[in-house]
């Protein structure tokens, strides 16, 4: 590594004199100087990591974009022989594990848990093994950790202070994924088409019941995950981090996805589709994870279990290095002849798994607020038993993959989506006309409230249409024969729930941009039923079907232009194109 020399002076002289004292107090960290009540700030972490990759050759400290408050998103690399690139770690087969903190600021867990243990691994007091890879984003919603409070989060046991939820947009960058709003969201997906992870993990702290458990873990849903990567991380790795983490101490408990009542009775799984971190991470045959740490235990105890945690990982991920590498890359190797594929699922309420549950008696006394019953958590009742776990979903919607998407100049936000994500893609050299399927939007809904931006839509209903499209010299051709295979047709299948289409990319589409006056386009309506014996069977047979059309003059009028060649062929035909 190279170092600046001025810097290394100072810091070894500096060095010279604490050793000499006996208190180097240099990474000390302020969760350790408060006794666990405190989390390091923005600029105490930053500053913590600087000095940490000044004195060690094993840490490396690199950029990897801007946020939108401004400041440069980083990441913190790891690796026992002090080498960064790439090319080494494919060279000596490693397991990259790529740790996330602070997407949400006012679950700060991860950011102290994990400069504990990059000094820790630095300093030699944990040993980190040789085949490990660990890429670190100290602080990922910048934005939001420098919006410190001390109430945002009313339900949490500490620490004293922390940041907020939202970035500096007040997006949730945990729904950020594939619409790609936030210029965090375009540095980190960036990152995964850069490192490649085999290992995703994105500290968090949970909401919702009261239970004796210090943390859960949410795991991509296996179903979806799909392939030998996600039956490996159902039957093998994830109980393997589960007895690693007994053997800590630490029960671990499936993320308890059960907000409106008690989870006595068990819980469903729950669903992590494309928007969220861990369900973006599988679309790359990554296996994620989401910690969940509960928000009534106290903070000292909350990263005592996170650090345990990713030790876990890291132990269980070295072990078992070789099987983890074969079963992505033979994920990798069947999906580029996979022909169908699922965008979206449902819940398997015949099937479910049993886990072992320590939670508390609940029940209901009169509130001091209202007067009315309210929820209670007794702790002078704790029990231990076995709740059904609905672990397993089924398919509710597929498509048979194209060789091809065709994508017109024009959408510039799509394509950028797409080369962050380390898409290939290609240009047409000249215009040409191509036989595709396109696709008509039919019908579809859309949330009456903005959600994260967005007036989101759902229930897409397309119809596919063969045609001869003409194609202009720089259009876009986006094959599907590499790795972002998945990532391409959960985005760009417009039924999928979180596509493009979804999130508004490709709103101009569904108005209408000309129209007719009534008393004009009369004759010539005329005209065209006169000419045209089908579209005049057409009207027949809708007055016939419908009795309120057949006493609409207007509804008729428009009937016979919506049928016309006067009708602008653009109008809900969305613009992305399947070649076959």
């Amino acid at each position: 590594m190279k170092r600046f020399l001025l810097l290394s002076i100072v810091i070894q002289l500096s060095a010279c004199a604490l050793f000499a004292t006996g208190a180097d107090t240099t990474f000390t960290t302020p969760f350790e100087r408060s006794n666990g009540k405190q989390t390091a700030t923005y600029a105490e972490t930053m500053d913590f990591y600087k000095k940490l990759y000044a004195r060690y050759n094993t840490i490396l400290l690199g950029d990897i974009g801007i946020s939108d408050a401004g400041q440069p998103l980083r990441a913190v690399y790891y690796t026992n022989d002090g080498k960064f690139t790439k090319d080494d770690w494919k060279k000596n087969n490693r397991v990259v594990i790529l740790i996330n903190n602070d997407i949400h600021p006012g679950e700060p867990d991860g950011v102290d848990a994990s400069m504990l243990l990059l000094r820790n691994a630095a300093m030699g007091k944990v040993k980190i093994p040789d085949n490990i890879v660990l890429v670190v984003i100290p602080i990922y919603n910048i934005g939001g950790a420098l919006n410190r409070n001390s109430y945002s989060r009313a339900n949490q046991n500490g620490p004293e202070s922390y940041g907020f939820r939202g970035n500096s947009k007040n997006l949730d960058l945990n729904r950020d994924f594939v619409k790609c709003d936030a210029a965090e969201t375009s540095g980190l997906e960036e990152l995964f088409a850069r490192i490649t992870p085999d290992i995703f993990i994105d500290n968090h702290v949970s909401d919702g019941a009261d239970y004796q458990h210090i943390m859960t873990l949410l795991a991509s849903q296996h179903d979806k995950v799909g392939g030998e990567t996600g039956a490996y991380m159902y039957k093998t790795f994830t109980p393997l981090i589960y007895k690693d983490m007994k053997a800590k101490g630490y029960d671990l408990v499936p993320y308890v996805n059960d907000f409106d009542k008690t989870p006595d009775n068990g819980w469903r799984e729950f669903y992590d589709p494309p928007r969220f971190s861990s369900g973006y991470a599988s679309l790359f045959h990554i296996m994620a994870y989401v910690p969940e740490t509960h928000m009534l235990k106290p903070f000292k105890d909350r990263v005592n279990a996170t650090y345990a945690l990713m030790q876990s990982f890291i132990t269980v991920a070295a072990a078992n290095a070789k099987e983890i590498k074969q079963v992505r890359a033979n994920d990798k190797a069947e999906l580029k002849d996979k022909k169908e594929f699922a965008l979206d699922w449902k819940v398997d309420t015949t099937r479910c798994d049993s886990v072992l549950f320590k939670g508390y008696e609940a029940g209901y006394k009169e509130s001091q607020v209202s007067g009315q019953p309210r929820l209670f958590y007794d702790h002078s009742k704790p029990y231990i038993r076995m709740v059904p776990f609905y672990d397993h979903y089924l398919p509710t919607k597929t498509v048979v993959a194209p060789r091809a998407y065709i994508i017109p100049t024009a959408w510039v936000s799509v394509i950028s989506c797409l080369r962050q994500n380390g898409v290939h893609i290609e240009r047409f050299e000249k215009d040409t006309i191509i036989a595709v399927t396109a696709y008509h939007i039919d019908n579809y809904e859309t949330l009456p409230h903005p959600y994260e931006k967005h007036y989101l839509h759902k229930n897409v209903q397309v119809t596919p249409v063969k045609t001869n499209m003409h194609f202009l010299e720089g259009d876009y051709i986006v094959w599907l024969n590499q790795p972002a295979k998945r990532y391409l047709i959960e985005t760009l299948e417009p039924t999928g729930p979180d596509a493009f289409f979804a999130w508004n990319f490709f709103d101009a589409t569904v108005q209408q941009k000309e129209g007719y006056s009534d008393y004009v386009f009369e004759d010539m309506a005329a005209q065209l039923l006169q000419s045209d014996p089908s579209l005049k069977t057409m009207l027949e047979d809708k007055r016939k079907q419908d009795t309120t059309f057949a006493k609409n003059g207007a509804a008729q009028l428009d009937f016979v232009y919506h049928h016309s060649p006067y009708f602008e062929p653009g109008y809900l035909r969305y613009p992305v194109y399947r070649l076959e």
